[in-house]
């Protein structure tokens, strides 16, 4: 069917095309009469209100904001820090009456078209690669946006925290007393193989979070006489605690297992627990463990853990990319230490 216009409306109403825009844009400037005249002739065609794509158009702004997470979209509803990061970004948008688009970005030949096409104001991307193409296209839409994690982009914001030396501090917690130390790390590239090495070099991690949180493991190995080379790094592909268990499984299974594990997130590190416990390991005497983030599953396991907040994060970048601003790459965080590793405190600053 035809879609029936405005000025249709107008016309039965017997009123001006203006009076009838205010009766939906701006009722205040309408008598009670002409309003009630206009909306019954509306009822009577069938008529559901202005086009929003093209009020939208009037006014230069869809009061929306897109997040870009390269994930499947279940991911942002089931993984507790992804929820927390867009409770921050929700947080900024329902203050400011924006809404929320949340662009899944999963490698598919469609990504680059679907973030060209989408109607939104300015974007948020999550943590991503270095050769992501959505970085390019997000940039060339001109529009406001900022890179949570990394990686640094001309022309883009970015909220960040330093991953390096949160990572090296954590190392030294984890690797303290350690002989055979070994790292769970977050995926490498985009590929997201999972694999198991030694002395894997960090400047192959096109991840810019994954790197950065090797070169500081590497750091806290050094810092303890430990020789890189020697540190077994098991890749997982996703921050999946089910696939953590069973990588620590087959490290624990090993002729020379790990007695001391640094994973890269709280999931992984419940993993590495849960693995630890079927093998009938004690921790931290038999395996120190550390992890990121500390979400509550940290506290549930005394955790010696990073922690950040990613709802603060969240917030930062939507209020830097709603505002047009750079952001801040200097976000805070804390080495929390709990009874999962071998020395003892409170917490340290970050």
């Amino acid at each position: 069917m035809k879609r029936v216009t405005l000025a249709q409306v107008a016309e039965l109403a017997g009123v001006s095309v203006m009076t009838a825009s205010y009766t939906y844009n701006r009722p205040g400037r309408v008598s009670g009469e002409a309003r009630a005249k206009v909306l019954a002739a509306a009822e009577r065609l069938g008529y559901g209100g202005p086009d929003p794509s093209a009020r939208s158009l009037r006014r230069g702004s869809t009061r929306t904001l897109g997040v870009v997470m390269g994930e499947h979209l279940t991911y942002a509803f089931d993984d507790p820090q992804a929820v927390t990061f867009l409770a921050g970004i929700a947080d900024v948008c329902a203050d400011r009456g924006f809404g929320m688009t949340i662009l899944p970005i999963t490698g598919a030949v469609d990504d680059v078209p679907r973030i060209r096409a989408a109607a939104v104001d300015g974007f948020v991307v999550w943590t991503t690669a270095d050769d992501d193409p959505v970085l390019a296209a997000v940039r060339a839409t001109k529009r406001p946006s900022v890179v949570h994690g990394g990686p640094a982009v001309p022309g883009l914001g970015l909220v960040t925290i330093d991953n390096r030396s949160a990572a090296r501090a954590v190392g030294v917690a984890a690797f303290t007393g350690a002989r055979r130390p070994a790292v769970l790390s977050f995926p490498l590239s985009r590929d997201r193989v999972s694999t198991v090495a030694r002395g894997v070099d960090p400047a192959g991690a096109l991840f810019p979070v994954t790197r950065e949180r090797l070169e500081g493991y590497r750091d806290a190995a050094a810092d303890l006489g430990v020789a890189w080379a020697d540190v077994t790094v098991a890749v997982c592909s996703r921050n999946d605690g089910a696939e953590a268990e069973q990588l620590a499984g087959r490290l624990l299974a090993a002729p020379d297992p790990p007695d001391a594990v640094a994973a890269m997130g709280d999931r992984i590190a419940a993993g590495v627990v849960r693995a630890a416990h079927a093998a009938g390991r004690a921790i931290p005497a038999d395996l120190a463990v550390t992890g990121w983030d500390d979400a509550a599953v940290a506290t549930e396991l005394g955790l010696t853990t990073v922690a950040q907040s990613l709802r603060e994060q969240g917030s930062a970048c939507a209020t830097a990319a709603l505002d047009g601003t750079p952001g801040s790459p200097t976000a805070p965080w804390t080495l929390v230490r709990r009874t999962s590793t071998r020395t003892t405190s409170v917490a340290d600053p970050g």
